[in-house]
């Protein structure tokens, strides 16, 4: 009788059909076929084998359990230091682009300029309170018109009002070249 349990389960090919009946009925004469079977006891074997491994496993993992703990709490603590020195690299950089605004050829023209007037300014005032001082009059008669105090006075007048002009011509040539594109900035 070749039926396709039996080409499946040649070991259940010495049984009889009533053997085979018997064994559907009683679970407990089925259940000491199924596991006499060779597919079933190397099933069986696999499953204990997959489970020691699976111990084996299990107890490596323990054993190395505290080591991963902590070298989970060193990561977290290297990521949390990222983060921070991030925050600060991004608040160093906010800090650099600042001081070097006060370097950039635009800021720098800027301050010429600035300084141009500012020097131009202080020789007129220099000028403007000499101009100013007191006259004394000349022979007691007041003939409105008068000269300082002394040729000192005039002396250091002019050499202060030169020194103010000379800053104040240095500073509007150059002014006046990078205006005409004349000065050449390089980034580096």
């Amino acid at each position: 009788m070749a039926t396709p349990l039996l080409a499946e389960y040649p070991e259940l090919a010495h049984l009889s059909r009533e053997d085979l009946e018997d064994m559907l009925a009683d679970p407990t004469y089925f259940q000491a076929i199924f596991h006499s079977l060779n597919k079933v006891k190397a099933m069986y074997q696999a499953q204990a084998e997959l489970g020691l491994a699976n111990e084996t496993i299990a107890k490596n993992n323990l054993v190395h359990q505290q080591q991963l703990y902590d070298l989970r709490s060193q990561t977290k603590d290297a990521f949390d230091e990222a983060k921070r020195l991030e925050t600060r690299w991004k608040e160093l950089e906010k800090e650099q682009k600042e001081v070097y605004q006060r370097f950039t050829p635009q800021f720098l023209h800027m301050r010429l300029r600035h300084s141009v007037t500012a020097q131009d300014d202080a020789s007129e005032a220099l000028a403007s309170s000499f101009v100013q001082q007191q006259p004394v009059p000349s022979n007691g008669a007041g003939s409105g018109t008068g000269t300082p105090k002394n040729g000192a006075d005039v002396d250091e007048f002019i050499k202060e009002f030169k020194e103010l002009r000379k800053i104040y011509h240095k500073r509007a040539m150059w002014a006046e070249k990078w205006t005409n594109g004349q000065v050449i900035w390089r980034e580096e």
